[in-house]
């Protein structure tokens, strides 16, 4: 059997190149693989599905003689946002999913996003997936059989169905030319909604700006666009529909962890002492705030698949991430899905008089930074952040390890975590006001730098 490319099996996923680390051989590979993981005398089908990039109808064709070579009949539901291959797993009780998508990255590359049965393919799954492609296949009496499904209807209703409006609200949505415009937007005017429609034509070589929302150069249409139309806010989707993106009605951009509080008050004021659940990188505020109004808030690792996981061991009803992952378990099944957040934030604002901006008005001022990314090397950027644990400790610093190291002090935090996807360390600070931010900065930059050079 072929090698395949070590670099493309990440933590959460697995991305590279098309044609170059992806090819329909990985992607036949691949599905047969997927296959031979399922349980034995398991015959339900496995869904599977594409984002709009324009290598995906090759890939998902190869995937496709993949699982049905290994003896397992397919579901193909075409070009859908991956979220909605999750529900297919849910609502058509499949066996799994295989979506074939690289989410945000660039227009040249591809990749794969998995469930084994109602679970995220993450980590050692991954693993042992990548073992399974390079060994022989198995040999099998009878193919599988491929059919194709339209879960977009059934989807649709169930959206309009649990998100009904307390009142109707002008909204821009921008896809990023993405798959999940030519969603949102009919359902979004079902909920009642006034739709302004930005790059809602799918694209899969992304022409008029990269689909990730995370970046602020990426939200400048939106942001430009409900001003303008004096909309109530703008919600943006990301290159496969599982993160959304959000400004206000003066197009200011309300990150992650502000757009889980406003999520989270919603969803404590129907749901007094449920968990909600978020990652090291937030703001403490946003922790104090849902600790305040009677939620138990968990600080976890970052990542999709560990936060999946985290909610169903703790029960937790909504959890999410500053890169706009946001997940619901309340009257929804635990996964990230962007469209389904969008009008759960619409709801919620629909449900008070004011502007969104306002749900935000008595949240303590505070300086943060963006992530910030110090390239190091794989093989060496777990053992540096073990290095800083053993240093601060050492201190006497109080900190919070779930996920590399956060130094709380009385006033805010900074962050020192490596990255699982790439080969850097990601820094991230918080406090009141730029003098005390510079100094965490300098504490922590200052003792990196010592160690990188």
């Amino acid at each position: 059997m072929s090698e395949f490319p070590d670099h493309v099996f990440r933590e959460y996923d697995i991305r590279g190149i098309a044609g170059r680390d992806i090819t329909p051989e990985f992607a036949r590979a691949l599905g047969r693989a997927h296959a031979a993981m399922l349980p034995e005398g398991d015959s339900r089908p496995v869904v599977v599905g594409r984002d709009v990039r324009e290598s995906g109808p090759e890939l998902l064709a190869a995937v496709i003689e993949g699982v049905t070579a290994a003896g397992r009949d397919v579901l193909d539901i075409g070009m859908v946002p991956t979220p909605l291959a999750y529900y297919a797993v849910h609502h058509l009780d499949a066996a799994g999913c295989i979506q074939v998508t690289a989410s945000h990255n660039p227009a040249e590359y591809n990749g794969f996003k998995m469930m084994l049965g109602k679970d995220s393919l993450h980590g050692e799954a991954i693993q042992r997936l990548k073992a399974l492609m390079a060994s022989p296949p198995a040999p099998v009496a009878t193919p599988g059989q491929a059919k194709t499904a339209d879960v977009r209807p059934d989807y649709h209703r169930f959206v309009v169905e649990d998100c009904p409006l307390a009142r109707p609200l002008k909204v821009v949505i921008d896809a990023g030319n993405g798959p999940s415009g030519v969603i949102a937007a009919p359902i979004y005017r079902d909920l009642g909604c006034e739709v302004v429609e930005l790059f809602c034509e799918p694209n899969g070589r992304f022409p008029n700006h990269h689909p990730d929302p995370t970046v602020a150069e990426n939200m400048r249409d939106l942001a430009r666009a409900v001003t303008e139309t004096q909309a109530d806010l703008g919600i943006a989707f990301d290159g496969d529909g599982d993160r959304i993106g959000v400004v206000d009605e003066n197009g200011h951009i309300i990150h992650g962890d502000m757009l889980l509080l406003i999520l989270a008050r919603d969803l404590l004021a129907r749901h007094p002492g449920a968990a909600v659940i978020s990652e090291v990188k937030c703001s403490r505020h946003m922790y104090a705030d849902i600790e305040a109004r009677g939620g138990r808030a968990i600080m976890w690792r970052t990542g999709h698949s560990p936060i999946k996981a985290k909610m169903k061991e703790t029960g937790a009803l909504l959890a999410g991430e500053m890169s706009g992952h946001m997940f619901f378990a309340d009257r929804f099944f635990g996964f990230d899905d962007a469209v389904y957040a969008g009008a759960r934030l619409m709801q919620a604002v629909a449900a008070q008089d004011g502007a969104i901006s306002a749900m935000l008005a008595d949240v303590p001022p505070s300086v943060t930074t963006p992530e910030i990314r110090v390239d190091c090397p794989d093989e060496r950027k777990f053992a540096l952040v073990e290095e800083a644990k053993a240093h601060f400790a050492a201190q006497g610093y109080e900190m919070i390890d779930v996920d590399g190291v956060r130094l709380e002090f009385e006033d805010g935090w900074a962050l020192l975590r490596a990255s699982n996807t790439q080969p850097s360390l990601v820094l991230r600070f918080e406090a009141p006001d730029a003098v005390r931010l510079a100094e965490m900065r300098s504490l922590v930059e200052g003792w990196l730098e010592s160690r990188l050079n």
